[in-house]
């Protein structure tokens, strides 16, 4: 589940990991009463400082997604899903709407605006990863129609 943190990434590690828990929990991947890695485990796991994971944990928890029992672990709460889902989704579209914005004020036409959306989604992968070569040729395509 953590295999695509980017510690190269503009976004910090802590908030990728507390991410993909969001991600996980919303997407059904991880259910109420899965635990997490050990702090030690996973620091270890993505070459990170214990305090790094430690703070995604506490924000995790602060923000009521996941609890820790003393000696056994971290794991996700009941009820975790839905507000994941509803977070997850509002944040995207908030996000989604930002970028179309942008778009519309950078003269992008609604074709191209939903041929990028569309090429991005066929893409897929790492939200922290670099943006893939189609997505690139896109933007190059489009600037030289200009």
């Amino acid at each position: 589940m953590f295999e695509n943190i980017n510690i190269h990434s503009s976004v910090a590690v802590y908030v990728q990991i507390e991410n993909h828990v969001l991600f996980a929990v919303a997407s059904g991947r991880l259910k109420a009463g899965d635990k997490l890695p050990s702090i030690g485990e996973l620091s270890k796991k993505l070459n990170v400082n214990l305090n790094t994971v430690a703070k995604a944990y506490r924000d995790l928890e602060v923000m009521g997604i996941v609890y820790t029992r003393r000696g056994m672990g971290v794991f996700i709460n009941d009820g975790a899903a839905g507000k994941c889902a509803e977070d997850c989704r509002r944040r995207i579209v908030g996000r989604l709407h930002e970028v179309v914005a942008e778009a519309v004020a950078a003269g992008m036409k609604p074709q191209e605006i939903k041929q990028a959306c569309t090429k991005s989604y066929s893409a897929g992968g790492d939200p922290y990863g670099e943006i893939p070569d189609s997505l690139l040729a896109l933007a190059k395509q489009a600037a030289g129609k200009k």
